[in-house]
């Protein structure tokens, strides 16, 4: 995908200079160059393709299950949008703003939180929050390839994702066995359901049926228009102000990248459990 949109001469400065919390240093002492200016494997410009092979995941979960990939901006800061039901909130309320945040009341605040931090010349970060819904039983395994493992991997290597949680999450470790528990019952179909979902669709590795249920901290972007001392290449102690455009907040575009990796990691499962256990019919002899 060609970008007809860069402006490199924006990162001139940082030709030289280490941007504090950024990849340049390290990228520098593994490789001993970088991509300055901004297209490099540090930039979120790469997850395009993660998109791309993430929309044809979702199709194919669609098609197998109805499974519906879906998700919002949690919290910006402090300014949480704890109400949000994720069994029944639509893609049409998260698009209806441009922080992608389905509580309208919430997301005024998180625009206004933003804009305020914006206008100082910083960022701020913030929790995503994804649900897959009509998710099939059985996808995973038992040990290291656990569901929500290969969940925290692939959502772990999105850039500037810092933290993961499924289900209650940290949360969690508040509560008492009874409390954390998820009972079961039988529907009215027959089957055996969970009447809570702390455990966010996944028990011992393996999705139980329920609603899949992640959220991923994502740390405030480090290129930022305020002065912060930092070295140069050669070791010089200096100062740098970043000039250029620069995302004060990257949770709104976040949102699809973690759809994308967590269709993409349901969807390997799903193909994987095929090859295992012969999920689908015509899938041939079983294997002796």
């Amino acid at each position: 995908v060609r970008n007809k949109d860069q402006r490199s001469k924006d990162y001139g400065d940082m030709e030289l200079k280490y941007r504090p919390s950024h990849a340049d240093a390290t990228y520098d002492a593994k490789y001993g160059l970088r991509a300055v200016a901004g297209g490099g494997r540090s930039s979120a410009r790469e997850t395009i393709a993660r998109c791309a092979a993430g929309a044809v995941a979702k199709k194919m979960l669609s098609c197998y299950s109805d499974t519906e990939v879906l998700g919002y901006v949690r919290k910006v800061q402090e300014i949480e949008a704890a109400d949000v039901d994720v069994e029944s909130f639509t893609l049409e309320e998260v698009e209806s703003n441009m922080i992608r945040c389905p509580d309208a009341g919430v997301a005024e605040k998180m625009i206004a939180r933003v804009d305020q931090i914006r206008r100082r010349g910083d960022s701020v970060g913030g929790v995503v929050e994804v649900v897959a819904r009509n998710v099939p039983s059985g996808l995973g395994a038992p040990v290291f390839d656990k569901l929500e493992a290969e969940l925290a991997k692939a959502c772990m290597s999105l850039p500037a994702a810092k933290g993961f949680e499924v289900g209650s999450g940290f949360g969690g470790t508040l509560l008492t066995g009874k409390e954390h528990n998820d009972e079961f019952y039988k529907d009215e179909d027959g089957r055996t359901r969970t009447r809570t979902n702390r455990s966010g669709g996944i028990q011992g590795g393996v999705s139980n049926g329920e609603s899949v249920v992640v959220r991923v901290a994502f740390k405030p972007t480090s290129t930022i228009g305020q002065e912060q001392r930092t070295v140069t290449r050669a070791g010089e102690e200096v100062t740098l102000r970043a000039k250029g455009r620069h995302d004060p907040c990257v949770l709104p575009r976040a949102v699809p990248m973690v759809e994308a990796m967590v269709a993409l990691v349901l969807a390997d499962a799903l193909l994987q459990h095929h090859a295992q256990c012969r999920l689908f019919p015509g899938g041939g002899e079983e294997p002796g």
